[in-house]
């Protein structure tokens, strides 16, 4: 059940994130369409392998696709320093499907393997704390603060679905707590 839960959060996720891209300037919708890509993949990897198993080769798809998507943060993070997390994301994906890979689907014959299922512990645990620190930070971001005596909230009522910052940060926080379901399954 769990793993159908986290399905279907990414999914929503990046559909949402696929909305987003309607609207805002240049330097957001492609933040917006890099985080559709991670919600979309997540949901793609999360599925119970009982259902849908994928193929020995799959995993290296999914390294290829998120390894790609590391390189395009890579050179959109010179401008925007918000595609550094993207980074990370996109390396932590690549680093979950070489580590959850079937022994002899790479070219090393389970090379990859080697340190056990859960990966390497020190990248695991460093990917677990980088994860826990950002969902901490956008949940804190998303409680409500009380406007000083005197100063007008402003509002987004008017504002599309695509142009809602506290609905992006909401994407962002379930994909977050996503990472650490997966990261911790691993």
């Amino acid at each position: 059940m769990s793993g159908w839960l986290l399905v279907a959060l990414c999914v929503a996720t990046g559909a949402y994130c696929l909305l987003r891209m309607r609207s805002g300037s240049e330097q957001a919708r492609r933040a917006a369409g890099s985080e559709a890509v991670m919600g979309f993949g997540m949901a793609v990897m999360a599925l119970p392998a009982a259902v849908a198993a994928p193929p020995a080769w799959g995993w290296a798809v999914f390294a290829a696709v998120f390894g790609g998507a590391a390189l395009r943060a890579l050179w959109l993070a010179r401008t925007d320093a918000h595609h550094l997390h993207h980074l990370v994301g996109s390396a932590a994906m690549v680093y979950m499907a070489v580590t959850m890979a079937p022994a002899g689907a790479g070219g090393h014959g389970g090379h990859a393997m080697r340190h056990g299922a859960g990966g390497v512990p020190l990248v695991t645990g460093a990917l677990l704390a980088y994860f826990a620190v950002y969902v901490l930070r956008a949940g804190v971001r998303l409680m409500p603060v009380q406007p000083a005596a005197g100063v007008g909230m402003g509002s987004t009522a008017g504002a599309g679905w695509g142009a809602r910052p506290e609905l992006a940060l909401a994407c962002r926080l379930s994909m977050g707590i996503g990472m650490l379901a997966m990261l911790l399954t691993l």
